[in-house]
């Protein structure tokens, strides 16, 4: 284990009492409530310097699966032997994400997340012992070792973890999957890298279309499988060949010298026994400029997708709830003021108004649309205008809007 500059002190010793009320404390924490899980997240990911990982799922999934880790690690270490120096955690999630960190540029700036999250695990273990005991003299002997115990943690943590980026750093920069992702790297900066220089470390045509796609999974996902579905992906378009990048554990970046964007019912279709495994497309584009275009729209949809339920789409899919959300309190603020209470209303009556302004306002198609009576849609609309703050006829374009922004969250 990677020692900290604490380690260097003795480690003091803990009366039993205090020991006792550290186990019972830890306890506590090994069945966490959801709301300082997410409030840990929150944290972890606050500030700029993380804004290269709160735009990237994979990556924001991986701090989220790491803060759990942490946490439980130290609650189940203080359960066993209460009090004494828990051990770094590098469990297989931990090392994962930090991986998945190093493959896509990152250093161990990135694991500042560590630092901030720590405070709110403190003030949240704060109140806990308060609820232990009453004792001035325990209270203050609990608090002391709790922070040292705390903070030790997280230094041997950060140190053990950095020392494992640095190691798949080294591993990284040799051979040609390091070029080819240090090329793409550099065509996605638009740092001054000539085309044909570029093609023949990438072995592939930078001239002509491109279309960019983002395949990933969950952290237990197979890399066979993502690479099945890049190849059914490459068959799907007709491309005559394919560029991918391994851009994590469970992440592959591609590009497709095409220039139609395929259809993505088919795929879905071929998508279904791959369990757990997303597919999000750029639009096509010509050029160095396509190639990187292409790439920020499927990042974009990607994005999108991770909030919603469904498993494929297109840039063009979400290109209008994208643009809504860029400011996430904006939107939720536009959707409750557009929906009212249509936002939590039955999803029969919001499907009926989706339908309805996506069939131009027509009842008659959108009743052949949902298979149901004429009047069954009418009824639905009715209702609907209870519930909005405006009446549909006249706020159709921001209702159709909002509804938007809760289909690709997941809502709808």
């Amino acid at each position: 284990m990677v020692q900290s500059a604490v380690s260097e002190e003795p480690w003091p010793r803990v009366s039993p009492r205090v020991a006792e009320l550290m186990r019972r404390g830890a306890e506590s924490v090994l069945a966490p409530r959801q709301e300082w899980v997410d409030q840990i997240v929150a944290a972890s990911l606050r500030g700029e310097r993380m804004r290269p990982i709160t735009e990237d799922p994979v990556l924001a999934e991986g701090v989220r699966r790491t803060n759990r880790s942490n946490l439980l690690h130290w609650a189940a270490a203080n359960v066993r032997e209460p009090g004494c120096r828990v051990p770094a955690n590098l469990a297989p999630e931990t090392v994962e994400a930090a991986r998945d960190l190093v493959r896509r540029g990152l250093d161990q700036n990135a694991l500042g997340g560590y630092r901030t999250a720590q405070g709110v695990v403190w003030r949240r273990w704060t109140e806990i012992c308060f609820g232990l005991t009453s004792d001035p003299d325990e209270l203050r002997e609990l608090l002391d070792v709790s922070a040292l115990s705390i903070s030790t943690f997280i230094d041997d943590t950060v140190a053990a973890i950095s020392a494992r980026m640095e190691s798949e750093r080294a591993e990284l920069t040799r051979g040609t999957h390091a070029e080819r992702r240090e090329t793409v790297a550099l065509l996605l900066e638009g740092a001054p890298i000539g085309r044909a220089r570029a093609e023949a470390r990438l072995g592939y045509r930078l001239t002509g279309p491109h279309t960019a796609a983002i395949v990933w999974g969950g952290s237990a996902t197979a890399p066979e499988r993502l690479g099945e579905v890049a190849e059914a992906l490459a068959n799907a378009t007709g491309a005559a060949g394919r560029l991918t990048v391994v851009a994590g554990a469970a992440s592959l970046w591609m590009w497709l010298p095409v220039a139609t964007v395929p259809e993505t019912g088919p795929l879905a279709e071929r998508l279904a026994d791959r369990t757990g495994v997303r597919v999000a497309l750029g639009r096509p584009g010509p050029g160095v400029d396509g190639f990187r275009r292409s790439h920020l729209d499927a990042a974009a949809t990607q994005r999108m997708l991770a909030r919603s339920p469904r498993r494929i789409a297109r840039y063009e899919d979400v290109q209008l709830a994208a643009l809504l959300t860029a400011d996430t309190a904006q939107a939720e603020e536009f959707v409750a003021d557009t929906l009212g209470d249509l936002v939590t209303a039955d999803p029969q009556v919001r499907e009926a108004v989706e339908v309805y302004v996506r069939e131009r306002c027509s009842t008659t198609a959108a009743a052949r649309r949902l298979y149901t009576h004429r009047n069954t849609v009418l009824r639905r609309l009715a209702r609907a205008d209870e519930l909005l703050p405006r009446p549909l006829a006249d706020n159709v374009v921001a209702v159709a809007a909002a509804l938007e922004v809760l289909r690709w969250r997941g809502e709808a």
